[in-house]
């Protein structure tokens, strides 16, 4: 990881560099070319790089960190790619994606900023570990009590509130959001998405007012685009025989939960955990006596943990794509036809009628 004092010197170094250089780090700016472009966004996912270049039509320029068919996750910039961030008139992002964005963003940027998390309610990373510490707490708390009531230790109790209280505090520290504690993969959601487009419409007319009236109209064209999408799952999810998503990782949470859906994950949130031979059987054995039909892949995982568990249940292998990417897997090559081909994998695999 880069200290903020290299992040500094790399901005430096390549601040008289224009947002047109991206070869060698990033693809090439889509939407306006930076030349003739009233402002310039830099993201570091796909969804994002699709959602400002649709808000900005033709008036920004979009440039996107992250090579084609590189895991977004495991990104590093460049310096130059820094200088990038650093220019940028907004720097989109969702905060616990990318530690290396984040890290520039916070250093170069942070005037910038347009975090996601600060613009809908995202998703416990875990909300099955957070429930189970929920109710660990409360029952902390009732045995403070107790003890307080029983033996009146009233200075130690003070004291545990006040540790508490700093613990709060620490959690509302910035902008409220302990984000490596959340999915960010909230752009499976297109209610979120619409959000999104709203609050990034409203930044580019604070940094463009001449455009506000373009940037407000595009916002309202993909929110229609996205309000279409969601009935098509609506209507296409309404009948199912069965309702188990089972996945490489789970990043579909947003998604599955949307629709009443059971994501079933081999590994969790962080594509880069190696599930164990033992969650790999257990996985198999769950497919096998449900009679789950489908066990899905991504385009930026290998194959062989789903090829595994199909063989062991089986069951088939399917595509189900993230959206952290776009690549000759994909099941489209742009972000509304990769959302209809996940409905299309979804509707086969669960049977819906």
């Amino acid at each position: 990881m880069r200290t903020g004092t290299t992040l500094r010197a790399a901005a430096i170094g390549a601040a008289m560099m224009t947002l047109a250089a991206c070869a060698g780090g990033g693809q090439e700016s889509s939407g306006a070319e930076p030349a003739d472009a009233a402002l310039t966004v830099v993201t570091g996912v796909y969804p994002l790089e699709w959602l400002a270049t649709e808000v900005g039509g033709d008036r920004a320029a979009v440039v996107q960190l992250t090579e084609p068919g590189v895991e977004p996750h495991e990104l590093e910039l460049t310096g130059r790619q820094v200088g990038q961030v650093s220019e940028a008139d907004i720097a989109l992002s969702v905060s616990g994606l990318q530690p290396a964005v984040d890290e520039a963003v916070e250093q170069e940027a942070a005037d910038a900023s347009l975090d996601v998390a600060d613009i809908v309610e995202l998703r416990p990373a875990n909300p099955e570990e957070e429930a189970h510490e929920d109710e660990e707490d409360h029952g902390h708390e009732d045995e403070a009590h107790h003890e307080e009531e029983d033996h009146g230790h009233e200075e130690e109790d003070h004291h545990e509130e006040d540790s508490h209280g700093d613990e709060a505090a620490h959690g509302e520290e910035g902008d409220g959001h302990d984000h490596g504690e959340f999915d960010p993969h909230f752009w499976l959601d297109v209610d979120l998405m619409s959000q999104t487009a709203t609050a990034l419409a409203e930044r580019m007319a604070e940094v463009d007012p001449d455009g506000a009236a373009t940037y407000e109209e595009n916002a309202e064209a993909v929110t229609a685009e996205l309000a279409a999408i969601g009935q098509e799952y609506d209507d296409g999810l309404a009948s199912c025989a069965h309702d188990e998503v089972v996945v490489g990782h789970t990043a579909f949470s947003y998604l599955t939960d949307a629709y009443g859906l059971e994501q079933i994950g081999v590994s969790g949130v962080d594509p880069d955990s190696e599930p164990s031979p033992s969650q790999i059987a257990a996985i198999s054995d769950t497919v096998e006596e449900r009679g789950i039909t489908t066990v899905f892949t991504e385009p930026l995982m290998p194959d062989a943990t789903a090829d595994t568990i199909a063989a062991e249940s089986g069951a088939e292998v399917a595509v189900l794509d993230p959206l952290e990417g776009v690549t000759e897997d994909s099941p489209g090559d742009d972000y509304p036809s990769i959302m209809r081909g996940n409905l299309a994998a979804l509707t086969t695999a669960l049977e819906c009628s």
